[in-house]
């Protein structure tokens, strides 16, 4: 799906079914740089391939730059770590956890962005993992559709904006090295070549938004709470974690009270029982207001995308809850164009009509009670964690 609008060429990719084959096309055909960055990395199947699409460019000489976070990847496994090792891949981990550290919330700013810039002509960003579509921890044989998740190929001027926030977050991580090191001139040199000052462009057809704990703390809600705010006619929303803020709640409220359509697409085949059920404490008032929530069976659902009416659309990394809006490094892009948010329109709208069940009002008020006190328990502790981190929500 290919949308070309003012200097810029975007595709909507669904699911890694899309992403991977568009990944390693241009890992194939880099000459100079790849740089890359994922939550998790997983080297079975699809993962794999991409992984070996990775040597084969740091073979021919190409600089590659591997960062996964902490947690979402620990520890490479050790023929993948020797393989990158020989062929020239640099690879580093986002804050690594080592004995109890998951356990302190300044621990829980994760590296959750999925972004890649190779040659400096191509960016990809979005919500998909490097993790095969039909595997699963969770289930066992894996899954049998994908997951419903989405990214985006790009080319034109944002690809440098892209490449500016990969390489400022690369040299931060290679300053930190240094210094555990002892090394102080070689992290004054790789903290020099970082641009401290990265600024992205506040307007335009594309934007890069990004989520960090320093200079862009909550662009990312800010664009999500704009467009619904300015919406007339429909919102639909898909996000595998659904937890948000009282303002960016009422943002859907005041929609769906002043006529507009709000349709929030959720998970119904969860992944963690706790975010889950936690999220249906917040349907009762949203429910009431006129919101249309949708729980997705077809698969495991993983998107993190917006459309307000049929022309603005985001596709990204920032899931509508905590850790992401609080705590993690976050990128999504934001779209403003017709074909393209029609496009990502169709796809949910495709999504619900075949995958999704619909949470009816009056069915959800007379769940058990033992249903009730569960999902005001989940949330209760996710707001007490929320509460540990100190910041406001």
């Amino acid at each position: 799906m290919n949308a070309p609008h003012a200097a810029h060429d975007i595709r909507l990719l669904r699911s890694g079914v899309a992403l991977f084959p568009a990944l390693i096309e241009a890992f194939d055909q880099a000459q100079h740089e790849v740089l890359l960055e994922t939550y998790i990395f997983d080297f079975a199947g699809a993962g794999g391939e991409v992984a070996q699409a990775l040597v084969r460019a740091a073979q021919r000489g190409v600089r590659v730059c591997v960062v996964v976070d902490g947690v979402g990847t620990r520890d490479l496994p050790a023929e993948w770590r020797q393989q990158f090792q020989q062929a020239g891949v640099q690879c580093r981990v986002y804050s690594p956890l080592a004995g109890l550290g998951f356990w302190l919330p300044s621990r829980w700013r994760r590296l959750h962005r999925k972004l890649c810039v190779v040659d400096r002509a191509v960016a990809f960003c979005g919500g998909i993992n490097l993790l095969d579509d039909f595997i699963d921890p969770n289930v066992p044989g894996g899954l049998d559709q994908p997951r419903l998740d989405y990214g985006v190929s790009l080319r034109g001027p944002l690809v440098a904006h892209v490449h500016d926030a990969m390489s400022q977050l690369w040299s931060r991580i290679e300053a930190v090295r240094e210094l555990r090191s002892q090394d102080i001139s070689g992290a004054l040199e790789a903290l020099r070549s970082a641009d401290q000052g990265l600024k992205l462009p506040t307007h335009g057809t594309v934007q890069l938004v990004l989520r960090d704990n320093v200079r862009h703390r909550a662009q990312i809600e800010r664009a999500y709470r704009k467009a619904i705010g300015a919406a007339r006619h429909e919102v639909v929303v898909a996000s595998a974690y659904f937890f948000p803020g009282l303002r960016l709640r009422r943002a859907l409220v005041l929609a769906a009270r002043r006529g507009v359509r709000v349709r929030l697409l959720l998970q119904g085949k969860y992944e963690y029982f706790l975010p889950y059920r936690a999220s249906r404490q917040l349907y009762g008032k949203l429910l009431a207001a006129g919101v249309e929530i949708y729980e997705y069976h077809a698969s495991v659902l993983h998107a993190k995308v917006a459309v307000v009416d049929g022309h603005w659309a985001t596709v990204g990394s920032s899931n509508l809850d905590p850790f992401s809006l609080l705590l993690a490094r976050e990128a999504n892009v934001v779209v403003r164009d017709a074909a393209f948010a029609q496009s990502l329109q169709d796809s949910l709208h495709h999504a619900i009509q075949t995958g999704a069940t619909k949470v009816e009002a009056n069915s959800f008020a007379q769940r058990g009670r033992w249903q009730q006190l569960v999902d005001w328990a989940a949330s209760l502790v996710l707001r007490f964690g929320v509460f540990l981190t100190g910041k406001r929500y």
